[in-house]
């Protein structure tokens, strides 16, 4: 087991922190390290893809799982996994696609672990159709403040408040998860262009039934007639009579692409409504009116920007925020004033995306609930933007909605109850789960979760 001080951030490389980062390679040695954590405590952390600072600790321990990455037992005839909570989305489609299966839900990477889907409780375009991560999540062992490593199964309190619970309740170190059956590796598209949001949502709306996933791409810096203008993408799996003779020889090989990576040093200013707009407008503009049944890749379909290697860094040193709300079916107009709002601030967002969700997921902390989410990317240092995000914040809570834990890095924490109503009991339960406050993180500080 190996520890060391480090310098930990987000994946929007904001705000970063020191904390000693503890790389346990067995059980035994995740309990020893969990009592070696200090008086600042640890958090778990997968492969650092929360945006914000969900697992930072400053001055504490952070405990980096990915060594614990062994998949234990797959059951094909019944569709199930069995892995510790350090094996990637990525590892595992490697490993099932040639079987026959896919993940149940993948959000825009597949460089997450399976603890850290758990833990954000992960949507992805499907949720409308399948919900999140932990909907298909059958148990899992989940080491305690105590030491103890406790099997943890759904419809229990210790479950609900472990999925989306940031890591805040324990350690994940496995999960049996119910797996997607595929015939196949890639995926059979339609494209369609909307003029505004109205446009988008009508057709999200009225046809959304019809696929297994559906995302949007909206182009934040449209104005006037055509705000909210987007360009719609769904899919599902395809089947094996779509495909070319040529593709049927290995219909469940699975194959990336990959592009030089960012370069680490970035110059300042580059992503600027001027650069970003003229970005948007050719997106927009290349896009097909109305494109049906275009074969493509699992990874181009779900995970275009991990073919860029550390992509995150085009924003240079100051880094990003990512910011992602949901609001309720019926709060259309906050979500039109929200929209406006954005598109009359020049946030020069060339990542943003809108989706609709379905029936809510029980964890008490998770994020999703029945309506439409956007998300965008925002350079960090955007003059106003903290102030100007404060207020969608405010708008987003008077319309009953809430912002994405696992993303965020400025929320208020006098605005958290309104956005989570089982607060207390989620922090109830971790303060006779975990009364001496072995488990915390930057975000948990902020929060006072």
């Amino acid at each position: 087991m190996s520890a060391d001080t480090v310098s930990v951030t987000g994946w929007g490389r904001t705000a970063p922190t020191a904390a000693r980062l503890i790389r346990p390679r067995s059980y035994e040695e995740a309990v020893a390290a969990l009592r070696d954590c200090g008086t600042r405590g640890g958090i778990p952390r997968g492969l650092g893809r929360a945006y914000g600072d969900a697992a930072q600790n400053a001055g504490g321990a952070v405990l980096d799982m990915t060594a614990l990455d062994r998949i234990h037992a797959i059951d094909v005839e019944g569709g199930t996994v069995l892995c510790d909570a350090g094996v990637s989305l990525h590892r595992l489609m490697q490993v099932l696609l040639p079987l026959g299966w896919f993940v149940p839900v993948t959000p825009g990477t597949r460089y997450v672990t399976v603890g850290g889907a758990i833990g954000a409780d992960i949507h992805g375009k499907n949720h409308h159709v399948s919900g999140s991560f932990s909907r298909h999540v059958l148990s899992l062992e989940l080491l305690t403040a105590d030491g103890a490593i406790r099997s943890v199964r759904p419809g229990t309190a210790l479950f609900d408040a472990t999925a989306g619970g940031m890591g805040l309740t324990g350690v994940i170190l496995t999960a049996t998860v119910r797996l997607q059956p595929v015939e196949t590796s890639l995926m059979t598209v339609d494209t369609e262009r909307a003029t505004d949001l109205d446009d988008l949502m009508a057709r999200l709306t009225a046809t959304d039934h019809r696929y297994r996933y559906s995302v949007a791409w909206i182009d934040l810096l449209a104005r006037g007639a055509a705000t909210g203008r987007a360009v719609l993408t769904r899919g599902d799996h395809a089947p094996l009579r779509a495909l070319p003779r040529r593709a049927r020889r290995d219909p469940l090989a699975f194959r990336t692409s990959r592009f030089p990576a960012a370069p680490a040093f970035v110059p300042e200013g580059l992503l600027t409504r001027t650069t970003v707009g003229l970005f948007n407008e050719l997106w927009y503009r290349r896009a097909p009116r109305a494109r049906a049944g275009e074969l493509q890749r699992i990874s181009t379909f779900f995970h275009p920007l991990d073919g860029v290697p550390h992509w995150n860094r085009i924003y240079g040193r100051g880094g990003f925020v990512q910011y992602q709300f949901v609001v309720g079916h019926g709060r259309e107009d906050a979500l039109r004033r929200i929209v406006r709002r954005i598109s009359e601030h020049r946030c020069p967002s060339f990542l943003a995306v809108l989706k609709r969700f379905g029936e809510a997921d029980p964890g008490w902390l998770s994020f999703p609930v029945p309506g439409w989410t956007l998300a965008l990317d925002v350079p960090a240092n955007l003059p106003g933007l903290g102030a100007f995000l404060d207020e969608l914040d405010e708008e987003v809570a008077a319309a009953g909605g809430r912002v994405y834990l696992a993303k965020d890095s400025r929320l208020r924490p006098e605005l958290l109850a309104a956005m989570y109503p089982r607060l207390d009991d989620f922090r109830a339960l971790r303060a006779e789960l975990d009364p001496r406050g072995v488990f915390v993180s930057d975000l948990a500080r902020r929060l006072n979760l």
